[in-house]
């Protein structure tokens, strides 16, 4: 725990009187935010940059620096102007981390308005600073896609925390090469401010997410499953129960029993799907679909097409026979290779074993 949540700055006796002097004290030397020593109770006292115990000797803190950014008036002190931030606070929203310097186009130092010639001179300054900033278009992508993000957290009235997971997991697809293709940055941006805000504890639907992202309901739905598979994030799927959607469609082509039976086999190749990254840039919708044609497959019954599963997950999320086709059969090998038979019942007993 930190020394900071413990204790509470108190000067000492030579501070106290040149506080009243000068009615100011110094962040820097604010290390402590209690009055008492955790050890003998004793009184805590600072001097210099260091808070110790006046009883018994303990140092509460050291050298402490304060890192948070200061309002100042810019310019000599008898200048009369606005207070400006001193210092760019430090972001993960920014490819510099807000490291950069700021053009200030309203007033110069001392608060004086910048005339028509200057405001102009500092603009095109400012452009090509811009351009010096980053070191490559994809670094200029992902710029936008950090604003994308504050964007769609601000709309949604999200946490500054949840937006700066957002980023970090944006970042983490750049690293990782994700965006390309069909894989836009706009989507990867809506994708991870979805699972941002669901790993948080502020869900939102992506109904939500897509009205004020810049993609479809179909490419953010795909770009959360892509950041979910693709990064290894520890967190649950922005969509449950996608086994039971596509089923429900298909009621009144399946029994009761068969489809109990479907629902188990699928349940576990969606699983399998997640694990071994199979089709990890398409929507858990379509991958459900999927599993739902590849567990008829592996049944005795074969009472579906490929026209009808692709109908039924279609009610929420455009797919087509293809799609259908291409990713049952991928299950299909990745259950093979994974049990070394096509017999279902293998998969329904190991399932079975891990439960009891």
């Amino acid at each position: 725990m930190s020394s900071k949540i413990v204790l509470r700055y108190e000067p000492s006796d030579e501070q106290h009187a040149e506080h009243n002097k000068t009615q100011t004290v110094s962040d820097e030397r604010e290390p402590a935010s209690a009055s008492t020593c955790i050890e003998c109770d004793g009184r805590v006292v600072t001097d210099g940059h260091e808070s110790f115990c006046r009883n018994c000797g303990l140092v509460v803190t050291a050298e402490h620096v304060d890192h948070q950014p200061t309002r100042s008036v810019h310019g000599p002190r008898s200048a009369s102007g606005p207070e400006e931030w001193s210092c760019e606070p430090v972001t993960n929203m920014r490819i510099d981390k807000g490291l950069h310097t700021t053009f200030f186009l309203g007033s110069d130092g001392h608060g004086r308005t910048l005339t028509s010639k200057q405001r102009s001179k500092y603009g095109r300054l400012k452009q090509r600073h811009k351009r010096f900033q980053v070191e490559s278009d994809r670094a200029i992508r992902l710029n936008e896609g950090y604003r994308d993000i504050e964007s769609i957290g601000g709309n949604l009235g999200l946490p500054r925390h949840v937006v700066g997971t957002a980023g970090r997991y944006l970042k983490q697809a750049a690293e990782e090469r994700l965006p390309g293709g069909h894989m836009s940055w706009e989507a990867l941006a809506g994708g991870a401010v979805l699972i941002a805000a669901n790993e948080a504890g502020f869900p939102r639907s992506i109904s939500d997410v897509v009205q004020y992202a810049k993609a479809s309901h179909e490419r953010v739905s795909a770009a959360a499953r892509k950041l979910r598979c693709d990064l290894g994030l520890d967190v649950a799927p922005v969509r449950v129960g996608v086994v039971d959607d596509v089923l429900a469609a298909l009621d009144d082509v399946l029994n009761v029993q068969t489809c109990l039976k479907l629902r188990r086999i699928a349940e576990r190749l969606l699983e399998m799907a997640d694990t071994k990254r199979v089709g990890s840039g398409t929507t858990r919708l379509t991958m459900a679909a999927a599993a739902v044609y590849a567990a008829d497959r592996l049944t005795d019954g074969k009472a579906l097409t490929q026209a009808q599963v692709a109908a039924a997950g279609s009610t929420v999320v455009d797919t087509t026979k293809n799609r259908i086709a291409a990713y049952s059969q991928e299950l299909h090998d990745v259950f093979v290779a994974q049990l070394g038979s096509d017999d279902p019942m293998q998969l329904l007993e190991r399932g079975r074993n891990q439960v009891h």
